[in-house]
């Protein structure tokens, strides 16, 4: 039992947390194109991708995990994001120190949800079998994710500049 949940209910829990996560993250980086500062849902996104790396260490291991590694990373990068936003208001070098790292922190929630779609979905397991999947078809998937982040997160530092964050 974690949190009094379930194994099954807390697994629900993370991956409800996690989709939160990534579309409220989604929606923002889409937003920073324009310089849209959007604080609410920017909390949104920062609060529930913290609480998507926090609840992956509730899950039961005997040895640091892989998936353990890209949530301490994502830790990282996310206390920075929030100090950058928060702490510094975005001022100098702090606004595209947090475009990186707030928009490499939801490229690391959608790689894992990736690699997490290939191990339960049936269809995809299918085409890329094996603990962590791999073959060509989960190669291609995580290029064309790595690419659209890639090219994203240039544009945001290219173009995010919103006038206040309040």
């Amino acid at each position: 039992m974690m949190l009094g949940l379930s194994l099954a209910n807390f697994t629900l829990l993370h991956v409800v947390i996690s989709l939160i996560a990534i579309v409220s993250g989604l929606i923002v980086m889409f937003g920073m194109l324009g310089s849209r500062a959007m604080p609410g849902l920017t909390g949104i996104f920062l609060l529930f991708t913290i609480l998507t790396s926090v609840t992956g260490f509730g899950f039961p291991f005997e040895k640091l995990l892989p998936s353990h590694m890209i949530g301490i990373l994502s830790l990282v990068l996310l206390a920075i994001a929030c100090f950058a936003l928060y702490g510094m208001g975005l001022k100098g070098a702090w606004r595209p120190i947090y475009v990186l790292t707030a928009l490499v922190s939801l490229y690391l929630n959608v790689f894992v949800l990736v690699i997490q779609s290939f191990l339960k979905l049936p269809a995809l397991t299918a085409l890329a079998p094996g603990n962590p999947p791999s073959g060509p078809v989960f190669g291609v998937v995580q290029g064309i994710v790595l690419v659209f982040f890639a090219v994203l997160i240039i544009g945001v530092w290219r173009r995010y500049r919103p006038v206040s964050f309040a």
